[in-house]
């Protein structure tokens, strides 16, 4: 089982995550490729607003957060805000980070909670950009320039 996570929504935000109690040993930028960020699962909190989700788009590459956790099990805490399995699921992804390959969790939106056409709340979305530190220049500003149900 592995024992990273890979964070690309609000839980790229460190100190979100430490407040849910994951407990974690590293913390650095990684890559997945192949796949794109959209905006497309409902948001529970805010009815008619999105969160975070990955979709399947060769050729492109999705930014995020590698958490290298202190025990395989520590996944299992998550499960719990990611609303698994309901909302959504969790499988193992290969992401890059420093020159290596490695197997992580990560979380997929299930078809049934998933509309597109969605905007985040802007609060959600600063979770996302307090990951900046392990985002390059690029992605961070095309981050930045999501457009918000809010604004």
């Amino acid at each position: 089982m592995p024992t990273f996570y890979f964070a690309y929504g609000s839980n790229m935000n460190p100190v979100r995550v430490q407040e849910r109690g994951l407990a974690f040993v590293s913390i650095s930028p990684a890559r997945l490729a192949g796949f794109r960020l959209v905006f497309d699962k409902v948001s529970v909190a805010h009815p008619g607003r999105s969160h975070a989700n990955v979709v399947f788009a060769p050729g492109e590459v999705v930014e995020g957060v590698l958490y290298g956790l202190e025990d395989c099990s520590e996944i299992h805490k998550m499960d719990r805000f990611e609303r698994a399995p309901i909302n959504y699921g969790r499988e193992v992804v290969v992401v890059e980070s420093r020159g290596a390959r490695t197997p992580a969790w990560t979380y997929f939106a299930n078809p049934a909670v998933r509309t597109p056409g969605l905007r985040p709340p802007r609060d959600y979305l600063e979770h996302l950009l307090a990951g900046r530190e392990y985002l390059s220049r690029d992605y961070f500003e095309w981050l930045s320039a999501t457009r918000c149900a809010d604004d």
